[in-house]
């Protein structure tokens, strides 16, 4: 399983072009999930030169190490400069459509297969999704 993970405002908060505080559980729980042998990590973000290194850096420093960043394999090459759909089969980012689950959440659906409704029930049977804007309201003040 290929993983496409985002670095602002899903492994740290949003602080670009600096590097934000890290967001609880997201750098521990990327790294349970590179335990799984068929598991592999892309950072797939905005960042480039400079910024991107720092953000490779910082998650080096805490023992996180990508298989890829940017791209699809580590020997691709970047001569084409369109950007291009990576092959993943998954991604985390704090942009998805309705929000991000919290990283004990994320990491329950990925091992256990499941989309997120199903697991926030397991964990807390009375629970409800919050109520939030529709992309509609915010972008039509509807």
């Amino acid at each position: 399983m290929i993983i496409a993970v985002d670095f602002d405002g899903t492994i740290v908060t949003h602080e670009y072009p600096l590097i934000g505080k890290e967001i609880p559980f997201a750098i521990d729980t990327l790294k349970r999930l590179q335990q799984f042998p068929d598991c592999l990590l892309v950072m797939w973000t905005v960042r480039e030169g400079k910024e991107l290194d720092e953000a490779v850096e910082f998650c080096r420093e805490r023992g996180l190490e990508f298989y890829a960043v940017n791209k699809n394999y580590p020997e691709e090459s970047a001569e084409h400069p369109e950007p291009r759909k990576l092959k993943a089969d998954l991604f985390i980012d704090d942009r998805n459509l309705g929000g991000m689950p919290d990283w004990g959440i994320i990491y329950r659906m990925i091992t256990n297969g499941k989309s997120f409704e199903p697991v926030s029930y397991e964990i807390e049977p009375e629970y409800t999704l919050p109520k939030k804007k529709s992309i509609f309201s915010i972008l039509f003040g509807k």
